[in-house]
């Protein structure tokens, strides 16, 4: 049950992590490439190690990197200002004292015209919504796995062996519990995980917000996939309209660098970089993610994120719903002593509420530590998500390790005896510990195997 409600938000984490985004940077490095070979040719090549980093760098801060987007991009077109500075005056020596005193005028000049600033903006606020979504997921998935194996109390499991076998010591085999009954034994030993609903709500909240980003104004597809038309852009203005300018400013504020030898003509790189760039047309352009696009997987995971709403303090509802655990005939059921009706009142779910309740005796002065943990982890990711909305930079920690066990392992163990590994997309038998929450689940469905 809880692992069927989960398991779309695992499969679409993989699929963000290990398929969309990344592929998604993998094409659009291949299609800089592929167009910046053609229309610059062996200038290109020599060169194309700044570009792979650029790549680099942001699939790094995608994975979990410690890259302050910001300062990447600025190095990353200063680079490109110096390369470009040498290869148009070739004819010129140009000391690293120099490049360095050329850089310097990028701000005030702007070379490159407003393609810089504007790309920055969207690549970081694209990229801080992109991370911190998965991220989010990530979290989720944590905290359900945490979750599923909380301690079970011997007080439930006492409860919950009454409730499901003892009609069968009475003779009754075939009666099942009374709806009100269940609901107190199953918010009795779900009171704990009751209280974290507050949290996860906000949380969820939080990451529909962000999902709006995606398919809106942060959406990574729209600023990824066009990148190397802006970057080619970038040099072209650079060509066109700034270069005269930005030399006679750099040659008047940084002096005159010596001649190196060569005769400006010898490359021919002028010639080069007045080519015209020709972008590929939309059915050119190489499908991402299997050809999925990011509205539909955002649509699809929206929906999901909606639907687990509420999710801890309904897990009584869906355990006793009629028809499936409990008997609709209130006359006709298990009230915990014999066939006949549940008098005694229903309570309220959360470990506050428990105080009252007759079939379950639950501490409300000892809330679960683990439990707590969850709640402020939830707290911490969703304050994460709320800066994200509004394009803040959150720091993660450089956890390139974890990172891969989490893309890679990916196990909820909340469905008992099965194990689902991402890494192999693989479902396979596991032994799981017979005092935590699966175990619980399992005693309260499942009735195989059992003899007086």
């Amino acid at each position: 049950m809880l692992c069927s409600d989960f398991h779309i938000i695992k499969y679409l984490l993989l699929i963000y992590s290990k398929k969309f985004f990344l592929e998604l940077l993998d094409n659009s490095e291949k299609s800089l490439n592929s167009m910046f070979t053609k229309t610059y040719g062996k200038l290109y090549m020599q060169n194309s190690e700044m570009f792979q980093d650029l790549f680099t760098e942001l699939k790094r801060y995608y994975t979990g990197g410690n890259v302050n987007l910001e300062e990447m991009l600025n190095d990353f077109w200063l680079r490109l200002l110096e390369r470009m500075f040498q290869l148009l005056n070739s004819q010129y020596h140009f000391t690293d004292d120099y490049l360095e005193c050329i850089t310097k005028y990028a701000d005030q000049l702007k070379p490159f015209g407003d393609v810089p600033r504007k790309l920055k903006a969207q690549v970081t606020r694209a990229f801080i919504a992109a991370r911190t979504f998965v991220q989010g997921l990530m979290v989720g998935r944590e905290v359900a796995n945490r979750v599923a194996k909380v301690n079970v109390a011997p007080a439930c499991v006492k409860a919950l062996t009454k409730m499901r076998y003892c009609p069968y010591c009475r003779g009754m085999p075939g009666l099942t519990p009374c709806h009100g009954y269940c609901y107190n034994v199953m918010r009795g030993c779900l009171a704990n995980q009751a209280d974290l609903d507050a949290e996860w709500n906000l949380f969820i909240d939080a990451m529909l917000l962000v999902a709006d980003r995606l398919v809106g104004p942060f959406n990574i597809e729209a600023v990824i996939e066009p990148i190397d038309i802006k970057i080619s852009e970038a040099i072209m203005t650079m060509q066109d309209n700034s270069m005269h300018l930005f030399m006679s400013q750099v040659f008047q504020g940084c002096g005159q660098p010596k001649p190196s030898g060569i005769g400006r003509s010898a490359r021919g790189v002028s010639d080069v970089f007045s080519s015209r760039f020709k972008p590929y047309t939309p059915e050119q352009r190489p499908t991402t993610a299997s050809g999925t696009s990011l509205d539909r997987l955002v649509i699809d995971i929206k929906e999901k994120l909606k639907e687990s709403k509420r999710f801890w303090s309904k897990l009584p509802d869906d355990i006793c719903a009629e028809g499936k655990l409990t008997e609709s005939d209130e006359e006709q059921c298990w009230n915990s002593h014999t066939k006949g009706r549940y008098f005694p009142e229903v309570v309220k779910e959360g470990l506050t509420n428990q105080m009252s309740n007759p079939e379950v005796d639950v501490d409300i002065t000892r809330p679960d530590t683990l439990i707590r943990q969850q709640i402020m982890a939830l707290r911490v990711m969703t304050n994460k998500l709320k800066n994200a909305y509004n394009g803040n930079d959150i720091y993660f920690q450089d956890s390139n390790k974890e990172a891969g066990k989490s893309f890679s392992y990916f196990c909820l163990s909340l469905h008992v005896g099965f194990d689902l590994d991402l890494k192999t997309n693989s479902i396979h038998t596991v032994t799981d510990s017979r005092s935590h929450l699966s175990f619980m689940l399992e005693l309260v469905t499942n009735t195989s195997g059992f003899s007086v």
